[in-house]
């Protein structure tokens, strides 16, 4: 039979298989065990604030009376809406101590997805940020009668322990509910992986939105270590992040994969304690150099299956010629490659990845004939009731048993990290007025970096801008799920079945983009620099008001744009710099504020030549 069984370590399989995860108590006693052994310990720390883990266990109490006071019962889901912070820890665990299930959402989510999710789960009860940043707010919700009554959760006898929301390809998010067993298998084989200890200090790097804020959280808390959330100016700057690690003695780090390969470009002190980079949800391209000092762990997981299902070391390499695998899967995971008929293909052949065992979720909220067509009996494996999850991916096995990833088999793409449904964005545009059917596609890895493209019919002779399009998406979902090229088309390509033939649309060259209309005015310096990014991002032409990431770029490619720079108009601007200022008029004011400070301290000869050269540039 076709399948990997299951790791309990990065650094070596173990053929245990989903017997390794056992029954356990709920995942918030545990956390109480560890409180109980060291109050006085530091929990979470955060530029507002920290707290100890006596301080930590006393508000999320005080949080769960007020919780039950509110009507709040065991299994049910309370909405949980704050920023990166303490009180963030706080309302997740005073609602697991509730006897409820969270449901995680990010507060810069557009308000009419935040509202959406609120109505989907029915939830009751709000816990968001207030001005006190070490403790949330609760409020009761205005609910239409009858509303929790029609929330269906999906079929399982485990208690719920959150509730999350991906893009769903209907134009609406899917909210995937995760138990208690699951997570509790997540955290075990995280400790136990990684060698936790409540000596350790971790980062809480990811957003509420973002399932690998769970990851992050828990496996911690529940050794007594301590979590530590980066300031936000950290997170956009490879380097500072570094320094940032290295000054809070950070031995277990979660970064985003373009972060992660940017780091692992860097140089780093001999005496940094971090022991683990991990890093998930993209496809890492680049391997560690040797003599890192840390090992750097590549991830691959879906919401579905409890956040991770593969993972391994990445080997240090000089000359890498592949991309590193996704290594094995981790305990209580069980992973299958299969055809089109579901059935296990030979060592070494693709096929879709098919992931069984504790870690898999209960399903999706309020959706059972979406939850039955994902979610399978489990006819490859031997526990009665199984069921595996179908991830639409397409995977090969190594040699060594490892899985490598291979992309998606339907239409769904990640874009920064995040897994993005193009349907979800192609509703979202429809919802124009001047736009009667369009279509959203993952176009080519430039540079590594996936990015989206909407091909858009026009509903009558008018052709909203860049611009307009934009500012009407970011009403309704999160940048990342922005387009960076729109391609007018009078009509959608079909095939013989009248479906949409994607095969047929065209490839998005340089000439199709729209310059955005504030192209019509800019400087000389503003026309070099835009020449220099467009090319770094694979575009004919951007406008001066673009932002640089939104357009695709990305840590590794602001690098190589601070070498261009440097190297046509010869002043070195910094990386912080290009994450402050993305915008091409914004880039532009800095090189002429780096010019002019250069200048000041010139012979009038010198001064003249830079000049010149500048000049020649644009």
């Amino acid at each position: 039979m076709s399948a990997l069984g299951s790791t309990a370590s990065p650094v070596g399989r173990d053929s245990r298989g989903a017997a390794a995860a056992v029954a356990a108590p709920r995942l918030e006693e545990l956390v109480s065990e560890a409180i109980a052994a060291n109050p006085g310990a530091l929990a979470v720390a955060a530029p507002e604030g920290q707290l100890t883990y006596a301080e930590l266990d006393r508000q999320a109490a005080s949080l769960a009376d007020e919780l039950r006071r509110l009507g709040v019962v065991p299994r049910e889901l309370v909405a949980l809406a704050t920023t990166r912070s303490p009180a963030m820890v706080v309302g997740a665990l005073g609602i697991l101590k509730a006897g409820a299930a969270y449901v995680s959402l990010d507060p810069s989510y557009p308000r009419e997805r935040l509202e959406f999710m609120l109505h989907d789960g029915g939830a009751k009860v709000l816990v968001e940020s207030s001005p006190e940043p070490l403790r949330p707010s609760v409020r009761s919700l205005d609910v239409p009668a009858g509303a929790a009554e029609r929330v269906h959760l999906p079929v399982s006898t485990d208690p719920p322990a959150y509730l999350i929301y991906t893009s769903g390809s209907t134009g609406r998010p899917k909210g995937v509910l995760v138990t208690q067993p699951s997570l509790l298998n997540l955290v075990r084989w995280h400790q136990a992986a990684f060698g936790v200890t409540a000596q350790d200090r971790a980062t809480l790097t990811a957003s509420p939105g973002f399932d690998a804020s769970v990851w992050e959280l828990w496996p911690y808390l529940m050794a007594g270590a301590s979590v530590h959330v980066a300031p936000e100016q950290v997170r956009r700057d490879p380097v500072a992040w570094r320094d940032w690690l290295v000054e809070h003695r950070i031995t277990i780090a979660y970064v985003p994969t373009a972060v992660a390969e940017h780091l692992m470009g860097l140089t780093w002190p001999e005496d940094a304690a971090l022991r683990y980079l991990l890093t998930g949800g993209d496809t890492l391209l680049v391997s560690p150099p040797p003599g890192l000092g840390f090992t750097v762990v590549n991830n691959y997981g879906v919401t579905e299956a409890t956040v991770v299902t593969t993972s391994g070391p990445v080997t240090p390499v000089t000359s890498p010629t592949s991309a590193p695998p996704i290594g094995f899967p981790i305990a209580g995971a069980e992973v299958y490659v299969v055809d089109e008929k579901l059935t296990p293909v030979a060592d070494g052949e693709p096929g879709e990845l098919l992931i069984g065992g504790v870690c898999v979720a209960a399903g999706y909220l309020n959706l059972p004939e979406l939850t039955a067509e994902r979610f399978l009996p489990d006819h490859l494996g031997c526990e009665p009731g199984a069921r595996l999850y179908r991830t639409g991916d397409r995977v090969r096995r190594c040699p060594d048993g490892g899985l490598e990833f291979l992309g998606r088999l339907d239409d769904q793409v990640k874009v920064r990290g995040y897994r993005v449904e193009t349907g979800d964005v192609a509703a979202a545009l429809l919802r124009h007025a001047d736009i009667r059917s369009c279509v959203v596609a993952g176009t080519g890895e430039h540079s590594g970096e996936r990015r989206l493209v909407a091909y858009v019919v026009a509903a009558g002779d008018r052709q909203p801008d860049i611009d307009e399009l934009r500012a009407h998406l970011e009403l309704i979902v999160p940048n990342y799920m922005i387009p960076t090229l729109f391609v007018w088309l009078a009509e959608l390509p079909t095939g013989p079945n009248g479906k949409i033939d994607r095969a047929a649309l065209p490839v998005p060259s340089l000439i199709e983009r729209e310059t955005p209309a504030d192209d019509e005015e800019r400087t000389d310096l503003e026309g070099a620099v835009g020449v220099i990014v467009a090319e770094l991002l694979g575009l004919a032409n951007i406008g001066v008001n673009e932002d640089f990431f939104l357009l695709g770029g990305h840590s590794l490619l602001a690098a190589q744009l601070i070498a261009a720079l440097s190297d046509q108009v010869g002043v070195e601007v910094s990386l912080r710099a290009v994450f402050e200022g993305p915008s091409v008029r914004e880039l532009a004011a800095e090189v002429e504020r780096l010019v002019l400070a250069e200048i000041e301290d010139m012979s009038e000869d010198d001064a003249e030549q830079m000049v010149s050269r500048i000049s020649s540039q644009a």
